[in-house]
């Protein structure tokens, strides 16, 4: 077969946590692309009797359903791997076992088509995002927020990212899922949270914001964590109208905390890096699809003269297209990976930085 497609066709494998995921999108000159296809199969009913990731399940599942997920992504987008110009894996961070699984499928189809292997570092999957979802350039600021993640970093482009700002403990969608299982909220947390809040009020209790008068950019969950579970014991038993005002209120206490800390990093990129001129203010991972987190940074985005930009929800929450994408840009940029790399639990972007 003939490629479908002018540009470049790859194939993007996401197995770095609980979900299984497969894209293939074509790459276009000029940070241009299209999704071609976009398949995930969420493992929330696997996970959810345990109130969280297991990650021997979600193995388990990656290696149940990757194979088919590959096969449906090839039909819907009427290519065979004739068509191919790269395999795009998701290679770290996150839970080992899956990233072996997805790795090793990747390598394999490297193997058997002599289609370029190139591994790809999943907080770089969201950081680039917005270049295809949102038509965006760089540079800007990126608060990647999810699960296991809250950073401020500059992406200034392709393989150039500056970490200004970190969790000094708990990654904020870890705060919210923690708060969210001990009210009882079922699985996954963060979600449910949420739609708790949206009946409650914001400013019913007064919770701590940590770190707001630091001269820095670093997030702290753990002491407004506890706080909040504190608090809820104090009141017990919580009626469904306290309940909603206590989610609520710690939804809040976070957004808070987060764009306190935004602030403070728009301040220091324009003192440190004057040359950059960032118009740009992107919120990228899982907890960036928090509706009320998005209305208030495009409050907040306003008030600063900048554009706020997030993906779509389906593009915030861990994907291949993000996979598939990044791994697309870094083979045009002349980059690809021996069959002999390795899976990495934990990878900070700022190594992925290319000279």
């Amino acid at each position: 077969m003939t490629k479908k497609n002018q540009g470049l066709n790859i194939l993007g494998i996401e197995t770095s946590c609980d979900e299984t995921a497969v894209a293939i999108v074509n790459i276009q000159e000029n940070y241009k692309g299209k999704i071609l296809s976009n398949k995930i199969l969420s493992q929330n009913k696997e996970h959810s009797p345990y109130g969280g990731v297991v990650p021997e399940i979600a193995s388990r599942s990656h290696v149940e359903h990757l194979d088919d997920l590959i096969h449906q992504a090839l039909k819907d987008a009427e290519l065979s791997f004739d068509n191919f110009d790269g395999i795009a894996v998701t290679s770290g961070p996150g839970l080992i076992g899956g990233l072996i699984v997805g790795m090793a499928t990747a390598k394999g189809l490297s193997l058997a088509t002599n289609v370029p292997l190139i591994g790809v570092n999943h907080l770089e999957g969201h950081a680039l995002t917005p270049l295809l979802t949102n038509d965006t350039s760089f540079p800007y600021i990126l608060l990647l927020v999810s699960g296991g993640h809250c950073q401020l970093i500059i992406v200034e482009a392709l393989g150039k990212y500056s970490k200004i700002g970190t969790t000094l403990d708990d990654a904020v969608g870890e705060a919210f899922d923690k708060a969210a299982k001990f009210m009882g909220l079922g699985y996954p947390g963060g979600p449910e949270l949420e739609k708790l809040a949206l009946r409650g009020n914001p400013y019913a209790f007064d919770l701590p914001r940590p770190l707001i008068d630091q001269d820095n950019c670093n997030f702290s969950f753990s002491g407004l964590k506890t706080a909040f579970i504190r608090l809820t014991r104090s009141i017990e038993p919580v009626d469904k109208k306290t309940s909603a005002d206590l989610a609520a209120s710690y939804q809040q206490a976070i957004i808070d905390c987060l764009i306190n800390r935004l602030s403070k990093s728009i301040e220091i990129v324009k003192e440190l890096r004057p040359d950059l001129k960032i118009k740009n203010l992107v919120a990228s991972g899982g907890v960036a699809a928090n509706k009320k987190l998005a209305e208030q940074m495009q409050e907040f985005s306003k008030e600063k003269n900048m554009e706020f930009i997030s993906p779509p929800i389906e593009f915030c929450t861990d994907n291949a297209v993000m996979i598939a994408w990044a791994g697309g840009l870094r083979l045009s940029a002349g980059m690809r990976d021996p069959l002999s790399i390795n899976a990495k639990a934990r990878w900070p972007l700022e190594e992925v930085n290319i000279n």
